[in-house]
């Protein structure tokens, strides 16, 4: 996708300059942290400058890398809190799980999907890629990601119905 190393850079720079503060803001929704989203946002950007010759959709490729840093900070993250409960709390698992269900939000909801629903969810209705965008960049048919969605739709509405 590129002539050289100075010809990488300075396209991945127009890239940067077109797509940090929609990419850092899509972030900062899912993270609810402004300071790990820009990190999130620049790591996606250095990663993208290391693969840009094999980069053929450089918005729905940082899109994607942002999805999967964000799936692993979940995923710390809930170790952590399962940590901490564990040995923090005198409260007994059953209240735990009565005290998480009731104050489940979106965010928690999209981060409980299935690896294979969840990346096209938040590719789709929050960082705002059509279908056919997602499908590339996941290496899916549109059909395969229109069938995630309605899957993930299906999974999510009952455990929105008090969110709405």
């Amino acid at each position: 996708m590129n002539s050289g190393p100075v010809s990488a850079e300075a396209e991945v720079h127009a890239v940067y300059a077109a797509e940090y503060a929609q990419l850092a803001g899509w972030a900062a929704r899912l993270v609810g942290d402004p300071d790990l989203a820009h990190d999130l946002a620049t790591e996606a950007f250095v990663r993208l400058l290391r693969h840009w010759p094999k980069v053929t959709g450089p918005r729905a490729w940082l899109y994607t890398c942002v999805g999967n840093q964000v799936k692993d900070h979940w995923r710390k993250r809930e170790r952590e809190s399962r940590a901490y409960r564990r040995f923090a709390s005198s409260t007994p698992p059953e209240a735990q799980v009565a005290e998480h269900a009731t104050t489940l939000s979106v965010q928690d909801a999209v981060q409980s999907l299935p690896d294979r629903l969840r990346l096209p969810v938040l590719l789709h209705y929050f960082a705002d890629l059509s279908v056919a965008q997602v499908a590339t960049s996941l290496g899916l048919s549109d059909g395969a990601v229109k069938r995630y969605l309605f899957d993930a739709r299906a999974l999510l509405a009952p455990r929105l119905e008090d969110v709405r």
